[in-house]
């Protein structure tokens, strides 16, 4: 690799390019691997951290930024349907819709998103992260701004089409980036500042929804017309920001502005074997047909239908329960959804850390959120009492928000190359999305006169399906996830010790055996494992 005279000593030592991580049907000769290990030795911790920060300060906040506006622009629908309830101007009267029809706002909403995200993540590569997702975020903003012409439920229905038409695409898109710069034992961090940003979103569209609920009348438009139109105004705005300011990927020319060449390099080889990589061809069928027989695909999918089919149904009627419990009147209502959101960005926080220290596999850490989850279900399907309820409201938020942190950082670890990854993602999160689309049809009118007894049973159902989902994915993913785990706290040390970790990593192509028939056996006194 060429250098300018004038970098320093460490820039003068990068040795020769480390050749190109290989495709699944490959194994890494012997060269290779040594090559890499010899790379990785030149740098130092302090280094390490440096190239790594950089890393954070161009992604996480923008991401976080990116996932907030898209939580508040679908999930307002759930609050403008409270603003000016009972009042002339209110959205059901005006547009002349029954609080069940309104229910198909959302699901028509999701039953677009799962037509197009495959299609839409399949053009990632090829048009660059940074062009697609301004091209998501500029349509829905205008589409949802659109929103506040509707004059009737069909106009409104088309809206909502279109707004998840247009969205698609969007948080697979990301994750599947961020696969190229993070390992899958680091994807906790951008995933939890994903999440959490989307339940800042709880907290910021309620503030929103209850100061623009003052605006009703002004200039001859419904607050919930003003809510559309100014959140959709903004969107558009921001789309620039993501424009100008979304990195590619780390050997993409627009990475040369803030990443040297060395840089730039360190990062693609400390990636895992199965990372997608800059290098990548736009599309490889064999990865997306590979994915389709995988039964690990449908595993996760499962798992997150079912999880989805309970924590939608409640994000959706949130509003309303708590609105119905009668602790607070008009507008004051939109305030009581904050302390739901905020008790979900304080439990994502404490998972990102949780995660980072490897005390549990991911899969293990999820059996307990389950429980949590089911366990507060539970509660709103058997009791009336409006403290039990608002309690279980909070709680059972968190838990279903805090699901998805370790989650989809499991997820990114079996994962295989840049259209498999992009495939993969799309396939699962738009599949995942079916749970959207029923959720909100349970809660028809006909059981709001116990609070919603039966939805809220089958929603705890459908989450004790899933941590049943969840046991059968973590056995199908267990060799790789224990080797996750350890190849973690093996990182950890040697970063204490004020070195970059680079002996070993994890195998996904032809993953080692820690469980069942071959088992490994462990060094005394040491992390590491030796195939018997």
């Amino acid at each position: 690799m060429a250098l300018k005279s004038g970098d320093d000593d460490a820039e003068r030592t990068a040795p020769t390019k480390v050749p190109e991580t290989p495709l699944a049907s490959s194994v890494n000769s012997s060269d290779e691997i040594a090559n890499r290990k010899a790379f990785l030795s030149t740098f130092t911790a302090e280094e390490d951290k440096s190239i790594r920060r950089k890393v954070d300060g161009k992604f996480l906040w923008l991401i976080g930024m990116i996932y907030i506006l898209k939580n508040i622009d679908y999930q307002n629908a759930a609050s403008v349907k409270v603003l000016q309830v009972g009042e002339p101007t209110n959205v059901l009267t005006q547009l002349n819709m029954t609080a069940d029809e309104y229910n198909w706002v959302q699901s028509i909403y999701f039953i677009s998103y799962i037509i197009f995200e495959v299609p839409s993540n399949l053009m990632l590569k090829r048009m660059t992260p940074r062009n697609w997702q301004f091209r998501i975020m500029f349509t829905w903003g205008a589409v949802l701004a659109c929103h506040a012409a509707c004059k009737n439920k069909e106009g409104l229905y088309a809206a909502r089409f279109f707004l998840g038409m247009m969205e698609a695409g969007m948080f697979p898109g990301i994750a599947a980036q961020m696969c190229s710069w993070y390992r899958s034992d680091e994807m906790g961090k951008p995933i939890m500042w994903m999440f959490g940003f989307q339940n800042c979103s709880g907290i910021v569209g309620s503030l929103l929804a209850y100061g623009i609920s003052y605006m009703d009348g002004l200039g001859g438009m419904s607050a919930w017309q003003w809510v559309y139109l100014l959140e959709g105004l903004f969107t558009v705005l921001f789309s620039f920001v993501v424009y100008f300011m979304l990195p590619d990927y780390p050997k993409s020319p627009r990475s040369n502005s803030w990443l040297t060449p060395r840089e730039q390099e360190y990062i693609d080889a400390r990636l895992s074997e199965n990372a997608p990589r800059t290098e990548d061809e736009n599309f490889n069928i064999s990865e997306v047909i590979s994915s389709l027989r995988n039964p690990r695909t449908y595993a996760f999918m499962t798992a997150q239908i079912l999880m989805n089919f309970g924590g939608y149904g409640l994000s959706w009627q949130l509003p309303t329960v708590t609105t119905n419990l009668g602790f607070a009147g008009l507008p004051r209502n939109q305030l009581l959804n904050i302390p739901p959101a905020a008790m979900t960005v304080l439990a994502i926080i404490f998972s990102g850390w949780f995660l980072s220290r490897a005390y549990l596999t991911r899969p293990a850490y999820i059996m307990w959120i389950c429980g949590g989850a089911l366990a507060f279900f539970i509660v709103l399907a058997t009791t009336t009492n409006r403290y039990a309820v608002y309690v279980a409201c909070v709680l059972g938020t968190m838990f279903y928000s805090m699901y998805f942190i370790p989650f989809w950082a499991w997820r990114s670890s079996t994962l295989e190359g840049t259209t498999g990854t992009a495939f993969t993602l799309a396939f699962q999160s738009c599949i995942g999305q079916i749970g959207g689309v029923i959720g909100p049809q349970l809660f028809q009118s006909r059981y709001a006169h116990n609070g919603y007894k039966v939805p809220f049973a089958i929603c705890a159902g459908a989450i004790g399906l899933s941590w049943v989902g969840n046991v059968w994915t973590w056995w199908l993913t267990k060799n790789v996830e224990y080797d996750v785990k350890r190849i973690r706290k093996l990182r950890i040390k040697a970063e204490k010790n004020g070195k970059v970790y680079a002996d070993d990593d994890i195998r996904v192509f032809e993953e080692r055996t820690f469980y069942g028939t071959g088992l490994v056996r462990k060094q005394a006194g040491s992390d590491t494992v030796s195939e018997v």
